[in-house]
């Protein structure tokens, strides 16, 4: 079986010592460069498998001219994009030039050894898939969901109060369902906020169930950790244009249900309320 060939591309000289090294005892053939002028040079000498590029060397995606001078020479090279900052703005135009993956640096070597393999497997991008932010969050609710409920079990405050899994994520599909409605919706930020019963009878139902009003907060800290991790899973699917206003959206509703939940909280009575996922 013939060795994959990688164009390892990064200014930092420790980097492409280490990493380089790794690589070569994962049983690939590397080559070097440490700027994009050399680059360039490996690029249109010999053909590559592979092509990991940082991002910014040093100026502001440097990594975007490689590859898409690779994608022009070599199309059949899976390319891989590292930024330790993954700007959006960059992420956008790494898109555009057909990147198979941003990776986020630090990154485990095993972890990038998998994704290189993995990638070699599939090949690279030819027609990519673009989705809505509000398509991701409602292809990946049970997901994020489960990620969700992972993070919180990490958290002994939240988890003093004991309740089965139903009663602690009970709340959260109605959650999304109007979370992808008002992402789909574009609803401009700083218009009147959309009244959710569901969202303040969680709130009735975490006080009665023995939570403060700081697991309520922390509760939702988690789901944007959780949202955020899961759409920078997606960070290759989505559509650039609708990025920066989606996420601003889905910070502000999700702001809004803990408004309205907190609200819920405090109250101590809500007449014939009954849970939406009761």
């Amino acid at each position: 079986m013939a060795t994959n060939k990688i164009l390892l591309v990064d200014d930092d000289e420790l980097v492409r010592l280490t990493l380089g090294g790794v690589l070569e005892r994962s049983g690939f053939a590397v080559t070097c460069a440490e700027n994009v002028v050399e680059a360039l040079k490996r690029i249109t000498s010999e053909p590559y498998d592979v092509l990991l590029s940082d991002l910014h060397m040093p100026g502001a995606g440097d990594g975007l001219t490689v590859i898409s001078a690779m994608r022009h020479v070599n199309p059949s090279a899976v390319t891989l994009l590292l930024s330790a900052f993954p700007h959006l703005e960059a992420a956008a135009q790494a898109i555009l030039f057909q990147t198979d993956e941003i990776l986020v640096k630090p990154m485990e070597v095993s972890s990038l050894v998998s994704v290189i393999r993995q990638r070699l497997a599939i090949g690279p991008v030819r027609d990519r898939r673009i989705e809505s932010l509000a398509a991701i969050l409602e292809r990946t609710t049970g997901s994020t969901i489960q990620e969700w409920y992972k993070l919180v079990l990490k958290e002994k405050q939240v988890m003093s109060v004991p309740m089965s899994h139903d009663l602690r994520c009970g709340h959260l599909p109605q959650l999304f369902r109007e979370l992808v409605a008002r992402v789909r919706a574009s609803t401009p930020i700083g218009c009147d906020r959309s009244v959710s019963p569901a969202a303040a009878l969680h709130g009735l139902s975490r006080h009665k169930q023995g939570y403060s009003a700081a697991m309520l907060v922390e509760e939702s800290r988690i789901l944007q950790v959780a949202i955020f991790k899961t759409l920078q899973n997606n960070l290759a699917t989505i559509d650039p244009s609708l990025l920066l206003s989606g996420l601003m959206a889905i910070a502000d509703e999700i702001d809004s249900q803990l408004s309205q939940a907190v609200a819920g909280f405090l109250e101590d009575t809500l007449p014939n309320a009954q849970p939406a996922w009761a």
